[in-house]
């Protein structure tokens, strides 16, 4: 201890507050205690720094009161803390590299069978006890649309081919139920049973399978937006960072290309007088969506929620999208009809694709004006929103031109087989364009919304699309075995000239085809803005009340189908009360 003493004394005048010397209760170097040997004098407690000799006590060792809570210091750590679960939050969500084009297209398939066996399994109850009421009609529509889905993107993501196999078996059996249960044509066999079905007629308000393809569309970008932020949801399902293919990057392009199948111009529902007439009339159609832009802009900015700045930037954000795509392609089939808006999809994704190669367009997109990623300006801000519109204009053409193919004016079942089978084999020719495109060009990128993206985007929407219309097509053989079979949104069958008069035993009648329709499917394509509109809300407030970094499987998962549960059901209830909500 002596020799301690004769050593120089450091400028400090103690070891570190959590020293092991401290710990111990070692003498330490400038005290008395040093210099005394054992003997040990009274040391005074200590203060923080800059309160040394105040002779105050140490606020450490104090009760922390409210008021002391309320003091600046502590909101500003607050402050931090919050800040630092933000950056957690976005880091999460951000540098993914996406998943195979296989696993995207397996995934979207699966609920075309779920809603398949969803009608075969009304057709057989319905034949077996009696109609359904509302809850259970809302049961069997949750169950087999949004169960399957959120299991698919959480918890079952790595069996997709076990799901399968489960469906098609489960569907397989309720239709097997069906066929040996058929009341019309029980005693013809299957080959006279079929030459029949070919002949006769279809009637419905709209086609079955766009209104499938967006409610789909609509329930996986609901689930996808709050399960991201679970552990529960497996990372290479998220949006892409800068090249790849992810489940939710589908969601945004699936979105474009739905909503352009029942645009105004194609449905016939243009304005009396001159074209531009009908392009002022859009650009009316467009405030709600600059109100909820700029309404979501000031929300996330108030509260600190976290973003993903690589995504659409700074300010921009998908309300603004797709504003720019609604004027864009008003203005467009101003001179181009839409039986050829096909010819201003390629146009545009060849062009938008050859600047990115030839010009410092890419290198603006990705890196700013200056190079080194800067945000300062409006451009450089939100230069991946702003740009990345160009891809999102061509698929919103293209999804015009499906559009007005399908939706032309067919009665028999053979006219709608030869549709089917037309889009599959363009969907195919589509996905081995992509691979050509991805090997000698560019791989597809979400951020740019460059060529291969845009070719991914239109050949998965067109497999959905023809999967839904095969399964529609199976499930109206369904409903022609059983006589008086009803199941919403699904094509009606109408007497053909050329059936007889038995035949028409196995039609529905007037009354029946005028019923509202129980149908979860048919509520969300009603109101499908503010299904989207509630389930943004219902996600920043969980995301506000639930800690989702460290949430356990079981925990996650219950939250992820009371959220859409609580959605579909009020959705489904303002259908009930016959209730469409529009802004325009």
């Amino acid at each position: 201890m002596l020799e301690l003493a004769k050593k120089p004394a450091p400028p400090r005048t103690g070891y570190a507050r959590n020293s092991p010397a401290r710990k111990r209760n070692l003498p330490q170097p400038g005290r008395p205690e040093a210099r005394l040997g054992r003997r040990k004098l009274p040391v005074p407690p200590r203060c923080p720094l800059g309160a040394e000799g105040s002779g105050r006590p140490d606020p450490r060792r104090q009760p922390r009161s409210r008021e002391h809570r309320d003091q600046p210091e502590h909101r500003a750590r607050e402050e931090e803390e919050k800040m630092s679960q933000k950056q957690m939050k976005e880091a999460f969500v951000s540098n993914h590299n996406g998943t195979s084009v296989l696993e995207i297209t397996q995934g979207l398939c699966l609920p075309v069978l779920c809603i398949l066996c969803r009608g075969l399994l009304i057709i057989l109850s319905q034949h077996l006890w009696s109609s359904h009421t509302r809850r259970t009609r809302f049961f069997i529509d949750f169950v087999f649309l949004i169960v399957p889905m959120v299991t698919t993107l959480t918890i079952l993501s790595s069996f997709v081919y076990l799901e399968h196999l489960t469906v098609i078996i489960f569907g397989a059996g309720l239709f097997y139920q069906i066929y040996c249960r058929r009341t019309c044509y029980a005693r013809m066999p299957v080959q006279k049973i079929l030459e029949k079905f070919l002949k006769i007629s279809l009637e419905s308000e709209y086609i079955p399978a766009i209104s499938c393809f967006r409610v789909i569309n609509s329930a996986f970008t609901a689930v996808a937006i709050l399960a991201v932020d679970f552990p529960l949801f497996p990372r290479r399902l998220a949006k892409t960072e800068l090249y790849g293919t992810g489940a939710m990057d589908f969601g945004v392009g699936g979105f474009v290309f739905g909503t352009a199948m029942v645009c105004p111009e194609i449905r016939r529902k243009c304005i009396e007088g001159s074209r531009f007439d009908h392009f002022t009339k859009s650009l009316y159609s467009v405030w709600p969506l600059v109100f909820l832009g700029v309404g979501r802009l000031i929300v996330i900015k108030s509260i600190g929620y976290q973003e993903h700045l690589t995504e659409y930037g700074v300010h921009w954000n998908f309300f603004f999208t797709l504003i720019v795509v609604k004027l864009v392609t008003s203005l467009l089939l101003i001179f181009f009809p839409p039986n050829k808006s096909w010819i201003v999809a390629i146009g545009i994704t060849v062009l938008y694709q050859l600047a990115l190669d030839l010009t410092p367009l890419k290198k603006l997109i990705l890196y700013g004006t200056d190079g080194s990623g800067t945000r300062v300006g409006l451009l450089n801000a939100n230069r991946e929103g702003i740009m990345s519109t160009l891809g999102y204009v061509a698929i919103h053409m293209a999804g015009v031109q499906t559009g007005s193919y399908v939706l032309k004016k067919r009665s028999h079942i053979k006219d709608w087989i030869k549709v089917a089978y037309c889009i599959l084999l363009l969907a195919i020719s589509l996905f081995v364009s992509l691979y050509i495109v991805q090997v000698n060009v560019e791989a597809a990128s979400r951020r740019m919304a460059n060529l291969a993206f845009c070719i991914w985007i239109v050949a998965s929407s067109l497999i959905l699309l023809s999967s839904l219309l095969l399964g529609d097509i199976i499930l109206s053989f369904a409903k022609f075995l059983i006589q008086g079979a009803l199941v919403p949104c699904s094509w009606k069958l109408i007497q053909s000239p050329a059936t007889n008069k038995k035949h028409s035993e196995s039609l529905v009648s007037e009354a029946e085809r005028k019923k509202p329709s129980l149908c979860l499917i048919t509520a969300i394509n009603r109101n499908q803005l503010i299904f989207f509109l509630l389930s943004n809300i219902t996600t920043g407030l969980i995301n506000l009340l639930v800690d989702t970094l460290h949430s356990s499987t079981l925990w996650a998962f219950f939250v992820l189908n009371l959220y859409m549960f609580t959605n579909c059901l009020i959705i489904y209830m303002l259908h009930l009360q016959d209730k469409t909500i529009k802004f325009w």
